[in-house]
């Protein structure tokens, strides 16, 4: 049966196969030069891994969002939002449409 939670994606068998060269570039990142070769132009870099249009438009757009609708895993996805300078609660506040104080609250009201 399945569930339908507000804010998240199924990663499933056909999603999973359109972001396979999105999550194997996301994993890149676990390397310093190739975060530093992305920063210079990461129109390149994306295409460098065969990314989509539509991913490589998610990527210049910072729409984490779309890249999880579009295959992405959020393990590897994580790589890419540690260059953007986000964290898990920034990430929770855009997949619930929350603020991230407004997500920090409802957590930390949530563990009371």
């Amino acid at each position: 049966m399945k569930r339908a939670i507000p804010g998240t994606y199924i990663l499933s068998g056909e999603n999973t196969g359109k972001g396979y060269a999105l999550n194997k570039m996301c994993f890149s990142f676990n390397n310093p030069a190739n975060r530093e070769a992305f920063k210079q132009d990461q129109v390149a870099y994306c295409r460098r891994f065969g990314l989509s249009a539509q991913q490589i438009r998610a990527i210049v757009d910072q729409d984490l969002l779309a890249l999880q609708q579009s295959g992405g895993n959020i393990y590897y996805l994580g790589k890419y939002a540690v260059l953007l300078g986000l964290d898990v609660q920034d990430w929770g506040a855009m997949q619930t449409g929350l603020s991230k104080a407004q997500f920090t609250a409802m957590l930390y009201e949530a563990a009371a």
